[in-house]
């Protein structure tokens, strides 16, 4: 049997009276794509700043590739493999593209000269940003600012990469190109946690879902199972949604906002 790449084993973090993450226990493998849905104020993005160092838990334990990291911060962990986008791009505005990424491959990454000019070229390149490596950053709209996002993280050389929200805010066409994209990262043998609203997003490409509502989960599956789950339904999508989203037809009702008491609109370097 593989050994996890990514583990949770009974974590729990409070902000106050306010549980972001009561007692969550999961393993995510290498190579894996796992989507996770959820209510406004679930726990998501707080979530994955439990995975990547942004938060420390109250309890429990994370390990990643077979080593602890729970009292390693964010640094540490990006150097060990586990890249994040956040749900609010916030580039580096009076850089270019190419430097915003050359920012993430030295880092994030720890690379050097040649090695970190290779990186960043290869992560535009897997976005889909080339033609745009020399424009200023503050001139991208909203999906070549995800794309951006995307590429930083790619930078700095994950081997679990961390999706917050990276199709909200699109067109269809928009998320189709978004979806092909992850599905070429995956293809490389990087394994994905993906946070999103927009459900459609989700059921072309992950193998398993979960949903997790007051900090605890609720589902755990393949998607059309979890969709079709009365307490997901319930949670998440409401009593009136159809079995028709289980094929990736219809999103939740309420597809904007933020997400957990730390919120998720910090850059990364």
């Amino acid at each position: 049997m593989t050994s996890p790449l990514l583990e949770l084993d009974h974590v729990t973090k409070r902000f106050g009276r306010v549980v972001i993450a009561e007692d969550l226990s999961f393993a995510v493998g290498p190579g894996e794509v796992v989507g996770i849905v959820g209510p406004n104020g679930a726990g998501k993005t707080s979530l994955f700043g439990l995975i990547s160092g942004d938060l420390s838990p109250g309890a429990g334990a994370i390990s990643f590739a077979g080593r602890p990291v729970t009292k390693l911060d964010a640094a540490a962990r990006c150097r060990l493999g586990i890249g994040r986008t956040y749900q609010v791009p916030r580039p580096f505005t009076d850089m270019t593209v190419f430097e915003n990424v050359l920012v993430a491959a030295q880092q994030g990454g720890g690379l050097r000269r040649r090695a970190s000019y290779a990186a960043a070229v290869q992560a535009l390149e897997r976005a889909g940003m080339s033609g745009e490596a020399n424009l200023p950053a503050a001139r991208l709209g909203l999906l070549q600012r995800k794309r951006l996002e995307l590429a930083r993280a790619l930078a700095s050389g994950p081997r679990l990469l961390l999706l917050d929200e990276v199709a909200g805010g699109l067109t269809d066409p928009e998320v189709a190109q978004l979806v092909e994209i992850v599905r070429g990262i995956n293809a490389e043998g990087i394994a994905v946690i993906w946070i999103e609203h927009v459900v459609r997003a989700l059921t072309p490409v992950v193998s398993r879902l979960i949903c997790l509502a007051g900090g605890k989960f609720v589902g755990d599956g393949a998607p059309a199972t979890v969709l079709a789950d009365p307490a997901v339904r319930e949670v998440f999508l409401g009593t009136e949604v159809t079995a028709a989203l289980a094929g990736g037809s219809l999103e939740p009702p309420s597809a904007a906002g933020g997400d957990g008491a730390a919120g998720g609109e910090r850059s990364q370097p």
